[in-house]
């Protein structure tokens, strides 16, 4: 099994932006997590992150042929993006959305996912642990 790990808009600044929300932790430790976790199930992770729209997308495209689900954090994409979604919503494959922070305690357009319709599941406000909720998935699947 193989599993892409996409991170949207600002995520490649966690652990110095907002660390009284998103934690002290930063991207590479949360992959690092996830890519031990998933070595010890025997699944093989591929991470991604982006700022930009259109590559997520691209790795989307990309997760169609080549990964058998998604993890994605799309960070602001979660609440505005409809390309995100369509992207999503035309795989074959499971994707789960996780968000660290709990998206509904919070400003109130961020209570709103746009991509949660087409997802499988979605995980909010377990810090980095929904990461490695969403490889347990992956693992009874």
């Amino acid at each position: 099994m193989k599993i892409y790990v996409i991170n949207g808009a600002n995520l490649n600044l966690l652990g110095v932006r907002e660390p009284e929300i998103y934690g002290s932790e930063t991207l590479a430790d949360i992959n690092a997590a996830i890519a031990e976790k998933c070595k010890t199930l025997g699944i093989n992770c591929e991470f991604f992150q982006s700022n930009h729209e259109g590559a997520i997308i691209d790795k989307l495209h990309e997760a169609w042929e080549k990964a058998d689900g998604v993890i994605i954090n799309p960070g602001a994409f979660t609440h505005y993006s409809y390309a995100i979604r369509d992207a999503i919503s035309t795989l074959a494959i499971p994707v789960i959305e996780v968000h660290i922070s709990n998206i509904h305690a919070r400003e109130e357009f961020r209570h709103k996912s746009v991509l949660s319709a087409v997802c499988e599941g979605v995980l909010c406000g377990f810090g980095s642990m929904g990461y490695l909720m969403a490889v347990d998935y992956f693992r009874a699947v």
